[in-house]
């Protein structure tokens, strides 16, 4: 933790704890971790992949399209295995990703750690009118999202 010139505190997160903290702040949201051996390079390489590795690696994702990118800021369509469609938006940094719509959240990051590489996922569908996500699945398909990733590597 540092201190800012106005005498607050800033926490410096790598990118998954960064996810579990967003994540923590929606109601439903779960976030699935786990440790690949793998190094972080060449696990980011496939996660910031948005238009190719990444979509395999997302299990009911059948594929998107980013239609914008502006610095770390991305405009995608993504179209899912159940025909369903939506354009996320959100940013897109190394070892870090977090796009949502108005009924869909799809979060995934990165971190070193000793030999291997930290990965957390989080995502779902949003409730009509809520802020909540439907919890149903999530954790599995987090677990699955794991194991493709490491299926690539």
């Amino acid at each position: 933790m540092t201190e800012t010139t106005g005498g607050w505190p800033a926490a410096d997160l790598d990118p998954v704890r960064r996810l579990h903290v967003l994540a923590a702040a929606i109601p439903g949201a779960q976030v699935t971790e786990g440790f690949v051996a793998a190094p972080c390079d060449r696990v980011r390489a496939l996660l910031g992949d948005l238009e190719g590795a990444f979509g395999r690696i997302t299990p009911d994702m059948r594929g998107l399209r980013v239609v914008r990118r502006d610095g770390v800021s991305v405009e995608a369509l993504v179209r899912s295995k159940y025909g369903m469609r939506a354009r996320l938006h959100g940013e897109q940094r190394d070892g870090w990703c977090w796009l949502q719509s108005r009924f869909l959240l799809i979060g995934a990051a990165a971190a070193p750690d000793g030999e291997g590489t930290r990965v957390a996922f989080t995502g779902g569908v949003r409730v009509p009118g809520r802020a909540a996500l439907v919890p149903l699945g999530v954790r599995r398909e987090g677990e699955r999202s794991l194991q493709r990733l490491t299926s690539l590597l």
